[in-house]
């Protein structure tokens, strides 16, 4: 007689039913301590030797500045009195911190210009407090546009003084065209204008020159004194080529020629002068420490006063002297 489908149904019910048990299971079952992700005991290892931590020095200054408050209007410019008047540190230190978010921003602005941000933050910092030290509160402004004037400019200093070993640009037009002139090369060339130094130079409101001298600073690159011209065998080196800084053979010898004769001028002027008038020279003007006016009018007998009159007088007799001989009284007085 065949069996009734609800008694398969029960016996079926009643059979061992078996399933498979997942590692992550086991885990959960056994409660250890490791952790679900890692099935076997090497794999936070092979994980943390494939896969190293990276350290976004960004982001985690970000994560610590979202922190702090960002200030109202009111409260940027009571702070700022406090530190104004009642140079109160934590008033400054308040109105940096809210800000760090703002240094950040202008700093993201010059990524493609500088690779690590976070030096290009650190110079924003700077900036920022300096713009502490010089915002006035009483002119109607909000720190925050004041602060990213001088944020920007310490940013900007920093990418140019370290961008080459040598400056590129020390002077404010030079800093606009650093910045200012590839942006500018490619809007003239979209309206189908020529780039040229010219019309870069009108556009950018420079000279030419300017603009050729900045092009050449950034096409041209920095070169070593040290390096070798020609071959390399022979040592010779561009700061060999460059002139040497003491003068040369023919200015030694002109200057000694210059200098023996003024001398000879200078020994008959001398002796054609008064005994008196050749002590008031000699101890003024042909000593290495000359003697003062009362020092002199004592040993003479006369007055300081005396003693300059005299003095003057024979300078100009002097200076006459030396142009009557065809030479340059500039050279000997002063």
């Amino acid at each position: 007689m065949p069996d009734k489908p609800g008694k398969k149904k029960s016996r079926t019910r009643q059979k061992k039913q078996t399933r498979t048990v997942t590692p992550v299971e086991v885990i959960e079952d056994t409660k250890t301590d490791k952790p679900e992700l890692f099935t076997e005991p090497d794999d936070r290892k092979s994980l943390s030797r494939d896969k190293p931590a990276i350290y976004d020095p960004i982001a985690a200054f970000y994560r610590d500045v979202k922190h702090y408050p960002i200030l109202s209007r009111a409260e940027e410019k009571e702070l700022a009195i406090r530190y104004l008047e009642k140079e109160d540190v934590d008033a400054a230190y308040n109105l940096v911190t809210s800000n760090l978010r703002l240094v950040i921003k202008i700093a993201m602005e010059y990524r493609r210009l500088w690779k690590e941000i976070i030096d290009l933050v650190q110079e924003g910092n700077v900036g920022l407090m300096h713009a502490v030290k010089k915002y006035d509160p009483y002119r109607g402004v909000r720190f925050s546009s004041y602060a990213a004037w001088w944020i920007r400019a310490y940013i900007i200093r920093y990418i140019m003084n370290n961008t080459r070993m040598v400056k590129i640009g020390t002077t404010q037009a030079q800093r606009t065209l650093y910045f200012q002139m590839g942006k500018e090369r490619e809007r003239l060339r979209r309206m189908g204008i020529e780039p040229d130094s010219k019309a870069l130079a009108k556009s950018l409101n420079v000279k030419e020159s300017e603009v050729d001298e900045m092009t050449r600073r950034l096409t041209g690159p920095d070169v070593s004194l040290d390096a070798s011209m020609g071959r390399e065998d022979t040592g010779f080196s561009l700061l060999d080529a460059l002139p040497a800084p003491q003068p040369d053979a023919e200015e030694v010898v002109a200057d000694a020629q210059a200098k023996s004769i003024y001398l000879e001028k200078l020994s008959e002027f001398v002796a054609g002068l008064s005994e008196r008038d050749r002590k008031i020279f000699t101890s003024r003007w042909m000593r290495d420490d000359p003697h003062t006016l009362q020092v002199v009018g004592d040993r003479l007998g006369i007055t300081r006063e005396r003693v300059r009159q005299l003095e003057a007088r024979i300078l100009k007799n002097l200076r006459t002297y030396l142009e009557e001989e065809g030479l340059s009284a500039s050279d000997f007085i002063s």
